[in-house]
């Protein structure tokens, strides 16, 4: 079962696995994303689909570093969490590598059956 702890782990592991799946099943099927690269999705198949687009583009050889994190609980079964990660290896459309870059991972998290899924996850660049 999945915890609150457990959630930045998985999504920076399925992340550098370029793991389209794994990465929608972090996302509830009532959820939605805000992707790295400004991709929205609201269905369960949309989430994947835009992890998988970014995964065989941009970030094909991409890695996370995990920095600070914070989770807050907002009621018994929901919690706020903010990852900070360190993106390298993202690909120009050239196919050069990238400068690293921060990123942020925001997710309103919600206890079901399974442990915890995000019902809002949205990862943006930092400036």
């Amino acid at each position: 079962m999945m915890t609150m702890e457990d959630f930045p782990r998985s999504f920076a592991a399925a992340f550098a696995a370029q793991d389209a799946a794994a990465l929608a099943a972090l996302v509830a099927p009532e959820g939605c994303l805000q992707s790295l690269t400004g991709l929205w999705a609201d269905t369960p198949e949309a989430v994947e689909s835009a992890f998988a687009a970014e995964a065989a583009g941009i970030f094909a050889r991409a890695r996370l570093v995990t920095g600070k994190g914070q989770s807050r609980p907002l009621g018994p079964d929901t919690a706020l969490l903010r990852q900070r990660f360190t993106v390298s290896g993202a690909l120009e459309e050239t196919g050069a590598e990238l400068p690293r870059f921060g990123a942020m991972l925001i997710a309103v998290l919600e206890r079901g059956p399974d442990g915890w899924q995000a019902v809002s996850l949205t990862f943006a660049a930092l400036p």
